[in-house]
C-alpha cells in the first residue's frame, strides 16, 4: 500500500509509537510540495502516492508540468521559503502536524483531500477531542449571541470541543464560551494573519487556555474572499456535526453546512422568526432536511450515535497501488483519450476509467499532468473538469 506516511527520514526520538514519527527534512519536502504551484490537497496526495516521497514528486514536477501543456515554467516553492516559514512558525510558538501524526484531527482525516500539512498553535491534545462547529452571522442578535455561549457552554460541559472561525458574532460567543472546557479557531489566512484583528485577545485566550489555532495556508498569507470557504470546509471536517446559529440566505455559514452534508457530517440548525432575515437561511436549511436544534442535548442526542464509528480515512485520502500500476510515462493515445472525455462539464474519474479504458495508474498520471499545468480544475466528490 501506498499512502501519505510515505517519507524520507524518520524521526528516531519518537520511538513507540505505532506510526512512524516525520522527521524534519520530510516534514519540509512535504511544505515544499504543497506550497508549489497548482498543488493542492488531492494533488499532493496523488503525487506522493505515485513517486513515494515528496523529494522524488518535487524533482518530477516540472517534467510533468511541460507534458501537461503548461506555459511556463510551474513555480516550485524553494527550500529557503520553507526554511522562512519554517522560523515564522517557530517564532509565533506554531508547528506543522502532517497527515497522520498524532496530533492531526482525528475525523479531519476522513474529508476529500485532508490538508497534508496544518499550521498548529495552541494545546496539543484539542484536537484529538470530538468536536462540534459552531457558526453563524457576524452581526448576530443579542439572541442569537446568547444561543451561541448556550450551545458552547453545554457541549463543553458534555465533553465536545467547539470549532468556529474566529469571526465576529456566533463565532466569537461561541470560542468564548469554551474557553475553559476546549475550542479550536480555523484561520482563512495564515496564523499570523489574525482576521478579524481586534480578535487577538481572544485568540490568545483560546491559546492560553488549552486551545488552538490552526491554518492550512502559509505564514504572511493575508486571507481573501475565496478563502472563507476553504476554511469553512475545515471547519465542518473537523467537527462530528455543524450547529447553524442565524445565517442569511446568502452566508458564509451555509457554505460551512453544505461542506458539512457532503462530508457525511450531520447537519443542525436553530430555528428563528421568520421576520428576521438572520434566520433566513437557519429556517431554510431546516425545510432542506437539517435537524432542529434549541439546546446543546438536542445536539449530543444527535452526534452520539456516531461517537463510536472507527475514524476511516477517506477513500480519497489514501489509495492502494502497486508499483507495476505507477507508469511514468502513458502514451500519447491514453493522454488523448482522456482529453477527448474531458470538457468544462466536471465529470467523474469512474467515469472516464469506463469511457477511455486507460488504466487507473495512467489516469492519475495524465490528471496530474494537466493539473499541475493549470488545466484542471477539481471538484467535490471526486469530479474534474477542463479550465476553458
Amino acid at each position: 500500500m501506498v499512502t501519505l506516511r510515505a517519507f524520507d527520514d524518520v524521526d528516531e526520538e519518537a520511538g513507540g509509537s505505532a506510526t512512524p514519527a516525520m522527521g524534519e527534512e520530510s516534514r519540509a519536502a512535504w511544505l515544499r510540495l504543497i506550497r508549489s504551484e497548482n498543488v493542492g490537497p488531492i494533488t499532493f496526495r496523488d503525487l506522493i502516492n505515485h513517486f513515494g516521497t515528496a523529494r522524488a514528486a518535487l524533482e518530477a514536477l516540472p517534467e510533468l508540468a511541460r507534458r501537461g501543456g503548461a506555459r511556463a515554467r510551474i513555480r516550485i516553492a524553494s527550500e529557503a521559503e520553507v526554511a522562512r516559514e519554517l522560523a515564522a512558525a517557530a517564532a509565533a510558538g506554531a508547528r506543522f502536524v502532517a497527515l497522520g501524526d498524532v496530533d492531526y484531527p482525528a475525523h479531519l482525516v476522513t474529508i476529500e483531500g485532508p490538508p497534508p500539512l496544518l499550521a498548529i498553535k495552541g494545546g496539543p491534545g484539542v484536537c484529538r477531542r470530538h468536536a462540534v462547529a459552531i457558526v453563524g452571522a457576524r452581526n448576530a442578535s443579542l439572541a442569537g449571541r446568547k444561543m451561541a455561549t448556550i450551545m458552547g457552554r453545554g457541549l463543553g460541559e458534555a465533553g465536545f470541543v467547539t470549532v468556529s472561525g474566529l469571526a465576529r458574532g456566533i463565532d466569537a460567543a461561541a470560542h468564548e464560551a469554551s474557553l475553559d472546557t476546549g475550542t479550536i479557531a480555523v484561520f482563512a489566512g495564515g496564523l499570523d494573519r489574525l482576521y478579524p484583528p481586534e480578535h487577538a485577545g481572544l485568540a490568545q485566550r483560546i491559546v492560553d487556555s488549552g486551545g488552538a489555532l490552526v491554518s492550512e495556508m502559509p505564514f504572511g498569507w493575508e486571507p481573501r474572499a475565496r478563502d472563507f470557504p476553504r476554511r469553512n470546509r475545515l471547519i465542518s471536517g473537523i467537527a462530528l456535526g455543524v450547529v447553524v446559529i442565524e445565517a442569511a440566505a446568502r452566508s458564509g455559514s451555509l457554505h460551512t453546512a453544505r461542506f458539512a452534508a457532503e462530508q457525511g457530517r450531520e447537519v443542525f440548525a436553530v430555528p428563528g422568526s421568520p421576520l428576521d432575515p438572520r434566520a433566513e437561511g437557519t429556517n431554510d436549511l431546516i425545510r432542506q432536511g437539517a435537524t432542529l436544534v434549541a439546546t446543546a442535548a438536542h445536539v449530543i442526542e444527535g452526534v452520539t450515535p456516531i461517537l463510536g464509528r472507527r475514524t476511516e480515512p477517506s477513500a480519497l485520502a489514501a489509495v492502494t497501488c502497486d508499483d507495476l500500476a505507477r507508469p511514468l510515462d502513458t502514451s500519447d493515445d491514453s493522454r488523448r483519450a482522456v482529453l477527448e472525455a474531458l470538457g468544462p462539464t466536471p465529470v467523474a474519474i469512474d467515469e472516464i476509467l469506463r469511457a477511455t479504458g486507460v488504466g487507473m495508474g495512467e489516469l492519475q498520471l495524465v490528471l496530474m499532468e494537466l493539473t499541475l499545468a493549470g488545466r484542471l480544475e477539481r471538484m467535490a466528490g471526486g469530479r474534474v473538469a477542463l479550465v476553458m
